[in-house]
């Protein structure tokens, strides 16, 4: 939703109107992910998809429909691998399509002002009509029910505008929100009875590195292409410079765990630890588990993390923190340049932030071809 922004304010500007189709599941190797957007104009103007190309007319007509009868429903379209390789794609499979009359309020609020800084991550929850189909893949015929309520809202941190009218189903909605928020991805989940579209709207992720090392050079300039935020933390002033970093967002001197204040340390950041050096790395380690960072991984080999994870168990940190501690840190890439090792890493923190495993695609792509 966020990279439709620009043309949403365009077309409300000259007093269009604009219907919406949001993906909210997804069966087999769907062209797009849950959360993918299609906008259409009362006039037939395009932006955005649901399926990159296959059903973007069928789905353009119901959110012509959608706008004539103010309802909204869910359309589940199946799209056939000839399908999907006549618009240039490799592969079909199955979506949940939600088409709205009007691009909900919250929703366009949420994607302008997580994108812009101005507030902390939201999810917009939209209650899926009554008949919408079901979560297991089958046939099914969709009718024309629409959800009696407006959008809900959780906030990151787990304020909710909005219920259920059940306060356990509130509580179960806020963590499922959180936790597809802190991940960055939108999903459809069941809560109190009922099918709830999360769209996460997170803020934009940061990758805070200790150590202004060769690896942190190339690790910093791969995360920023992917849109991180990004943090080098050094005691060494000789090592952290501009000259050295100059696609960095900020440059800290001093040492990791007298800076986490300064520069905000939360959970909502991945930590790379990268020094080799215990009097940095491991205050780093410590406080970024105390405060619960998403992801925290430190460089050495198999004996320096078994060293190490005995230090640490004498400081004081759980065993339950140190089970989150990534190390040896990245993905087994077989890279042993700088520039390889910093892929490896990019590519760990990745999976971890979008619910990857990690595996190779070929074998995942066997696995579910065998279940069906």
């Amino acid at each position: 939703m966020r990279e439709l922004l620009d043309q949403l304010d365009a077309w409300t500007a000259e007093g269009a109107g604009v219907g919406r189709a949001v993906v909210v599941r997804t069966f087999g190797s769907a062209p797009r992910p849950e959360g993918g957007v299609l906008l259409v104009t009362d006039d037939g103007r395009i932006a955005g998809s649901v399926s990159g190309g296959c059903v973007e007319g069928a789905a353009a007509e119901e959110i012509a429909t959608a706008r004539r009868t103010g309802r909204q429903r869910v359309i589940r379209y199946g799209i056939s691998d000839e399908q999907a390789w006549d618009v240039g794609l490799a592969c079909g499979g199955t979506i949940d399509v939600l088409v709205q009359p009007a691009v909900p309020a919250a929703a366009a609020e949420a994607a302008r002002e997580t994108a812009d800084g101005r507030s902390g991550g939201r999810a917009v929850v939209t209650l899926l009509p009554p008949d919408a189909p079901p979560p297991a893949f089958g046939a099914h015929q969709p009718g024309t029910g629409e959800s009696p309520t407006q959008p809900l809202v959780v906030h990151d941190d787990g304020r909710l505008d909005g219920t259920l009218g059940d306060a356990e189903a509130d509580k179960a909605l806020v963590k499922a929100a959180l936790d597809l928020l802190a991940h960055g991805v939108s999903k459809t989940v069941e809560v109190g009875g009922r099918q709830a579209f999360i769209e996460a709207y997170p803020v934009r992720p940061r990758l805070v590195v200790v150590g202004a090392v060769e690896v942190s050079r190339t690790l910093v300039r791969l995360a920023k292409e992917l849109g991180y935020e990004t943090v080098v933390i050094d005691g060494r002033s000789a090592f952290a410079t501009g000259a050295r970093f100059p696609d960095v967002d900020r440059l800290v001197v001093g040492w990791p765990d007298e800076v986490a204040d300064e520069i905000g340390l939360g959970p909502a950041d991945a930590v790379a630890v990268l020094t080799h050096d215990v009097k940095f790395d491991e205050p780093a380690i410590v406080e970024a588990l105390r405060r619960g960072c998403r992801y925290v991984g430190a460089v050495g080999s198999r004996k320096t993390q078994a060293d190490r994870r005995a230090r640490l168990l004498e400081a004081g940190v759980t065993t339950e923190q140190l089970d989150r501690l990534r190390g040896p840190i990245g993905l087994d890439l077989g890279g042993r340049l700088p520039p390889e090792t910093a892929l490896a890493i990019l590519a760990e923190v990745v999976a971890e932030r979008r619910l990857g495993t990690g595996r190779p695609m070929r074998d995942l792509a066997r696995e579910r071809a065998a279940v069906r």
